[in-house]
């Protein structure tokens, strides 16, 4: 019987080479297995013998030299028909795989950036391909490429640090960055060797993924079940994910797979810089407004957080102008956020504000799993469909303080500090450095900042600085800090407050739930798109409280600057520019776009300091920069909680 199976398998397989065949053809490519030869001259590069590996099956992808090449397709189907010599030594082959219970010995081959090229065993190949086998035993040679900044070089480099680790070619990535990710997802330092049997239990996993992933991604993205794997584990962590049945991964990755599709257009963003004002919708005027049930979560206490207590009064002013039409909730979430969000919907909630980013990976799976929550996070450029991330424009604001600050300053040099190296602080610097020039040429701005050891503010004291502008004001009832936003020292230490730029929380959640109310659930809700509100000024959600003892010219020029901000006539970006470097970044005559606002990483020649590198920061600043940094996808990830 098993050689008559194998006659039938092998016809099979025929037919799966030739509609191969055809369809490249059609499409004007090779229709035949890719030749390393041809790829690369590998007399002239090092290579390295890695002994015996359970090769992906998948990953085989060639043959090393051109002589067998005709004899397959480049799925390693046959092409010859079944009555040659071919055709027969590969039945004889697929019958003794079938009595002798299957393939065992290894083939040989070479690996070049990944992939995986034939010298000897091809037919095994072909045999176990048509079975549709996950790995395949060989003996493999290494062909190490020549040192370049290439992309596919560069993700090779990462792979083979990996592999030292894993000792496992069974994941890979199209993403920049991705071994350094499963590396820490799976609970491992960036070189910690993985258990004995991690290897194997892991190939296990992510083939089972895998299968899932090809299942799914029938719209053929250009992305591998690697890079989905990343995308699933920062909602479901391996631990869980190792529990989960084959039906619930699918579940689960569909789910996620709005995702999974922005990462493969290159995660795009669209970006709101004003609110929407929706007007009722006929149902509403028909049945009347919705009851909404709004729910606030916090990362910490708002008693003890500035940052959350701005959110706090935010909160508290949306329950003054709306409370007839919405129930609020207060949650601050524990060690399992996404727990605490799950049941705050459990109980009801619909609207779900989560006030910072650290609670995005819980709002990403709230968003996924009840599809008719409207999912807030406070945050900016978060790619993630179904969460709306909000932020403002602090910018603006930063531009009209700088303005006052170099008016009033009795030298040329102003003290910066910043906060962090996240998105959006390099745009508000300059900004402000801006702003200074606009009403002294000859000003630079001293650029310092408090996520780094040191202390910034007694620095500049020391210097002689006498006009500094420190963190701004949060919007919070409780003056955390005796020094906040822009002011000037006098001789004797006694602070003269200039400009403060505010945060409104409460205009952006009064615009935003009346939105809903008027537009229902869906109206601001996208599962299938990012996108970010980015508002300014003219949306009150920022504003600039100037001291009431300043001089005259100063109130009615920060009036001015206002003004011409929210009718658009005044632009900070919108002058000449040049960088550090010397670079002309802009002549003056073209607006900047809010992505380039957003993602801006460098900083005006009149700037002095510079940008920190993660490694140089305080280790309590660093997770946010992990999830907000400019370069958050070259940061080593945080390590998970090692699995058992």
């Amino acid at each position: 019987m098993s050689r008559a199976e194998a006659i039938e398998q092998y016809a099979n397989a025929l037919k799966l080479g030739k509609k191969y065949y055809s369809a490249c053809v059609g499409r004007g490519e090779s229709p035949y297995p890719r030749v390393l030869d041809e790829t690369v001259n590998i007399t002239s590069l090092s290579t390295v013998r890695i002994g015996l590996v359970d090769i992906p099956t998948n990953r085989i992808v060639g043959t090393w030299a051109k002589g067998r090449m005709a004899a397959f397709a480049g799925n390693f189907m046959p092409l010859l028909d079944m009555a040659t010599e071919f055709g027969s030594k590969w039945i004889n082959l697929c019958e003794a795989h079938l009595d002798e219970g299957g393939i065992t010995d290894p083939i040989t081959c070479y690996e070049y950036l990944g992939d995986f090229y034939v010298q000897e065993g091809h037919k095994r190949v072909s045999v176990l391909k048509s079975y549709d086998a996950p790995t395949i035993p060989g003996l493999v040679t290494r062909v190490l490429p020549a040192p370049s900044d290439a992309p596919e070089v560069q993700r090779y480099q990462e792979f083979l640090r990996f592999y030292k680790a894993s000792n496992s070619y069974a994941v890979s990535f199209t993403q920049p960055g991705g071994y350094m990710k499963l590396q820490a997802a799976l609970g491992y330092a960036p070189d910690q060797k993985w258990p004995e049997d991690a290897g194997r239990i892991f190939n296990s996993d992510y083939h089972r993924f895998s299968a899932i992933f090809d299942r799914l991604n029938t719209e053929k993205l250009n992305l591998t079940a690697g890079d989905a794997l990343l995308v699933y584990l920062k909602v479901h962590p391996y631990a869980e994910l190792q529990k989960q049945t084959s039906d619930r991964i699918q579940s689960c990755l569909t789910e996620l797979w709005p995702d999974v599709r922005l990462l493969s257009q290159g995660e795009p963003i669209s970006v709101s810089t004003e609110p929407e004002e929706k007007e009722k919708s006929i149902l509403t005027r028909i049945l009347g407004e919705p009851r909404l049930h709004v729910a606030f979560f916090y990362d910490t206490d708002p008693t003890v957080s500035a940052w959350a207590s701005a959110h706090a009064q935010g909160r508290k002013y949306l329950e003054e102008q709306l409370g007839a039409s919405v129930t609020i909730s207060d949650y601050v979430c524990g060690d399992n956020p996404a727990d605490t969000m799950g049941a705050a919907v459990q109980q009801g909630v619909n609207v779900l504000f989560a006030t910072s980013p650290t609670l995005i990976d819980a709002c990403r799976r709230i968003a996924a799993q009840h599809k008719n929550i409207a999912v807030f996070n406070c945050s900016l450029t978060m790619p993630y469909a179904g969460v709306r991330s909000y932020y403002c424009r602090i910018y603006e604001g930063k531009f009209i303080a700088g303005a006052i600050a170099a008016a009033m300053a009795r030298e040329d040099v102003i003290g910066y500090v910043a906060n962090y190296p996240i998105m959006g602080v390099p745009a508000a610097i300059n900004a402000f450095a801006l702003g200074a020039q606009l009403t002294n040429p000859r000003a630079k701005i001293r650029l310092k900042w408090s996520c780094l050891p040191g202390n910034p503010i007694l620095e500049f004291k020391n210097d002689g600085i006498t006009v500094i502008s420190n963190r701004d004001e949060d919007g919070s009832d409780t003056r955390l800090a005796w020094d906040l936003g822009t002011y000037m020292v006098h001789p004797d230490g006694g602070l003269q407050p200039l400009a403060s730029t505010r945060w409104n929380w409460g205009s952006y959640y009064v615009k935003t739930v009346r939105s809903l109310l008027n537009g229902g659930i869906d109206s601001l809700r996208d599962s299938r798109h990012a996108i970010n509100d980015w508002w300014g000024i003219s949306s009150g959600v920022v504003n600039v409280d100037v001291d009431p003892d300043l001089p005259d010219g100063m109130k009615i020029l920060s009036g001015i600057l206002k003004d011409g901000i929210v009718s658009e006539r005044i632009d900070p970006f919108l002058c000449p520019i040049q960088d550090q470097q010397g670079l002309v970044i802009s002549d003056g005559t073209r607006r900047f776009s809010p992505e380039e606002l957003m993602h801006m990483d460098w900083l005006c020649s009149h700037v002095e300091g510079s940008i920190p590198a993660f490694e140089e920061l305080l280790p309590r600043s660093q997770n946010l920069v992990r999830l907000l940094g400019l370069y958050r996808k070259s940061i080593p990830p945080l390590t998970e909680e090692p699995v058992k």
